[in-house]
């Protein structure tokens, strides 16, 4: 099953879970409700995602006299990856790692930490921004934002029903029947964690294929593979100090790897798992 089409199945998953939680409710406008309500604040974050996490980390913009290699690599890439060169900023954090966000390729920005410069030769380098140019032209932020306005909506509605356990369930369908209590407050536990689950599932798809097509962007899938190795070997070491783990699907690896929860909710696949897809694409080299 290609990476596209599992995106498209998760996604629908996503659609099905807000079905059942509006059958439970009894109605259909507590779930109108949600959904505005949802699409209203993750539309927000879709317009201004990229102010917002580059704020969160410190983030600055590099101009070409700043970092003339590094902007001579991320044009390339990007001509090569057939979308418009992208900004580059610097993170002020010794944590190697990478990320880009924008909410088109016409808007994206590409960051980069202190620590991955000094980590990185120059070709591994080349090879996570390809991954991250990946990003850009696959268009990772869109799809990100629809699954995050279909969790919100997932959650508002949960919300919804446990209020309305509360203070006595009266929702009732278009035939007039009651919807059952125990099984709406059932639903409004399981879902929300089922769509966090979901979530992290499309996520890791979509590492996959930025891998996939960054290797290809860039020629070198072995200098990628290398460059996971390292990044996730540090960032054991030296993990980011500022930010959120709600971020943690941005980067190339995850920034948050001592936290065991962070562990245990991983956004990203194994990285054992990456480089060897990675070494298959270069004829097992």
């Amino acid at each position: 099953m290609t990476s596209q089409l599992k995106t498209a199945l998760l996604l629908g998953l996503l659609t099905a879970l807000i079905l059942l939680l509006g059958g439970a409710m009894g109605g259909r406008g507590g779930l109108y409700v949600a959904f505005v309500l949802a699409l209203v604040m993750n539309v927000g974050s879709y317009w201004y995602s990229d102010r917002m996490v580059l704020a969160m980390y410190g983030a600055r913009e590099l101009s070409p006299a700043d970092a003339p290699a590094l902007h001579a690599m991320v044009e390339e890439l990007a001509h090569n990856a057939g979308v418009p060169k992208p900004r580059v900023a610097l993170i002020p954090q010794d944590a190697p790692n990478a990320f880009a966000t924008g909410r088109d390729p016409q808007h994206a920005v590409v960051a980069v930490t202190q620590g991955i410069m000094r980590l990185l030769s120059p070709e591994e380098l080349r090879g996570v921004l390809a991954h991250e140019m990946a990003h850009v032209a696959n268009r990772d932020i869109l799809i990100q934002s629809i699954a995050a306005t279909l969790g919100g909506v997932i959650m508002y509605v949960a919300s919804m029903i446990k209020w309305a356990a509360l203070f006595g369930f009266g929702g009732r369908d278009e035939e007039g029947e009651g919807s059952n209590p125990i099984v709406a407050i059932a639903l409004a536990i399981v879902a929300p964690i089922a769509a966090m689950l979901i979530q992290m599932a499309i996520s890791r798809s979509r590492e996959y294929l930025a891998d996939e097509t960054g290797a290809r962007i860039s020629g070198t899938p072995l200098y990628l593979a290398s460059a996971l190795e390292k990044l996730t070997t540090w960032s054991q070491q030296v993990p980011m100090h500022d930010g959120s783990p709600a971020t943690a699907h941005m980067f190339i690896v995850n920034p948050f790897t001592g936290q065991q929860l962070a562990n245990l909710f991983s956004t990203h696949p194994p990285v054992e798992e990456r480089v060897s897809r990675l070494r298959a694409m270069a004829g097992g080299r």
